[in-house]
């Protein structure tokens, strides 16, 4: 008797129509412990299957990421029926009516909508009516704390009601008690264009003594008549407005010609050490799976004045870069630790879907871009893989991406519904995140301040109030909880 379809898959032994299905070990999104053998007739009708057969092989494996794109045929479910049943020809896109009933192409059509409400979600236009916000847990209004800066990266808060504000053209401000903003001098050239300039600013955990600050930005040299460009860590003395005894005590190699994904996000650790993302400036295929000479894909671990700690996982690899805390990241631009248990946690950029939160743990490999969740921006697959041994998996990815910037533990009293809540930012759909967690385990979100901005920071203060840092025009909010 003929085995069914399910058990076949669940064991990596089929191919049916053309389509490969993975092992086990190579994709725990087909297979495992929850996986449930069907018949075929069961198999073959099932839309979300039927998308894995049929389309994931040129349009993604997760449908989200293939329903985030411009849709140049139409997106009605008369459209997508059309398309599927009788093909794009000069496309290069295969018609399927003769492999799936009219039945069958009606229910992947709705299966596909489905996905599109997903997306549509994040994208109505509609800007705040004030400045007082309803979420699910309370009522919050938006305090304006700075105005005047154009893309305000970053935040670091000083003593006596004063914060330090990064603006990635290069220019570094102290907002005062008042509110006006103050310029301090000294702060690196950088290279801003693209996505690079000057970036996350954070203080010395002995500040108060030493009135160390270090600031992460994008350092540039010329070669010839290129211009290469590369993540850089400074350390200074903050006297006054102006910053003296400045040193790099990190800059990545190699340098690269191109213009983004910088990384840039910088914490200490419980440990004392500081710990800071570097993006793989757009080279994938190289940088961010090589450890030796190569630091760009990396989140790396050095101690205040740039030496190595011991302790650091490759130290004793030959070639590897001693720096170097664990590997295979495309772009994290949030950073931040927990509260309790003092782990490292980060936001990151995917490509088209597959934006990941995750905890760093020392010498592992996060996957990109040989796992992925997400598709280039062409619409292409990167990787026909979400998982694989050897591979760390997200504690949380967004389909369609969000652009995460910034990140933050909500701590204290003055939120008492949110507390140990991860707050991050959207560049692309212009609000903030809010999300539950249950243990290490997402278990709800919740879209806050919906258009209020591209939110490039969010940080805790130690006032116990919750900051944000929104783009062009460059505002700084103070979330300030109001009483129902």
């Amino acid at each position: 008797m003929l085995k069914s379809i399910g058990t076949l898959v669940s064991a990596g032994l089929i191919t049916i129509i053309g389509f490969s299905f993975v092992s086990p070990e190579e994709d725990t999104n087909m297979a495992g412990p929850d996986f449930n053998p069907v018949s075929a007739a069961e198999f073959l009708s099932d839309p979300a299957v039927n998308y894995k057969t049929y389309c994931a092989g040129c349009h993604g494996e997760k449908m989200d990421m293939f329903v985030d794109r411009q849709w140049k045929h139409g997106n009605t479910k008369a459209d997508i029926f059309k398309s599927v049943k009788f093909g794009l020809e000069n496309e290069g896109m295969p018609a399927f009516g003769a492999s799936l009933s009219d039945k069958e192409l009606n229910a992947l059509a709705d299966y596909i909508l489905e996905g599109i409400k997903n997306v549509d979600k994040y994208t109505d236009n509609e800007k705040p009516a004030s400045d007082l916000f309803k979420t699910e847990e309370m009522d919050i209004r938006l305090e304006l704390v700075a105005e005047g800066t154009d893309i305000p990266w970053a935040m670091a808060f000083l003593p006596g009601q004063e914060m330090l504000v990064t603006d990635r053209n290069g220019k570094f401000y102290r907002v005062k008690a008042d509110k006006t903003l103050q310029s301090i001098s000294g702060a690196p050239e950088v290279l801003a264009r693209g996505q690079g300039g000057l970036m996350d600013v954070i203080l010395d955990p002995a500040f108060a003594q030493n009135k160390r600050i270090y600031l992460s930005y994008s350092k540039f040299k010329s070669e010839g008549a290129a211009v290469l460009a590369t993540t850089a860590i400074m350390q200074a003395k903050l006297e006054g407005n102006t910053l003296t005894e400045q040193k790099d005590i990190f800059v990545a190699e190699p340098y690269s010609r191109t213009q983004h994904h910088y990384g840039s996000r910088m914490q200490f650790g419980k440990d004392g050490y500081l710990y800071f993302s570097v993006g793989e400036r757009g080279n994938e295929k190289v940088n961010p799976q090589e450890i030796k000479g190569n630091d760009l894909g990396k989140v790396h671990r050095i101690k205040s004045d740039g030496s190595i700690p011991a302790d650091n996982p490759f130290v004793k690899t030959p070639g590897a870069e001693a720096s170097i805390y664990n590997y295979g990241h495309r772009n994290p631009q949030g950073m931040t630790i927990h509260p309790e248990t003092g782990k490292i946690w980060t936001n990151e950029h995917g490509p088209r879907g597959g934006d990941e939160i995750n905890i760093e743990e020392p010498g592992k490999n996060y996957g990109w871009p040989v796992i992925t969740y997400g598709i280039n921006y062409n619409g292409k697959p990167i990787s026909n893989l979400t998982a694989k041994a050897g591979m760390i998996q997200p504690v949380h990815y967004w389909i369609p991406s969000i652009g995460p910037s910034g990140l933050a533990f909500v701590a204290g009293d003055r939120y008492k519904n949110w507390k140990g809540n991860l707050l991050s930012g959207s560049l692309r759909f212009k609000f903030l995140q809010r999300t539950v967690l249950k243990g290490n385990k997402v278990v709800k979100e919740e879209i806050l301040f919906k258009n209020i901005g591209r939110v490039r920071d969010v940080r805790m203060a130690p006032d116990g109030f919750i900051y944000i840092a929104v783009e062009t025009p460059g505002r700084i909010y103070r979330l300030v909880p109001v009483d129902k």
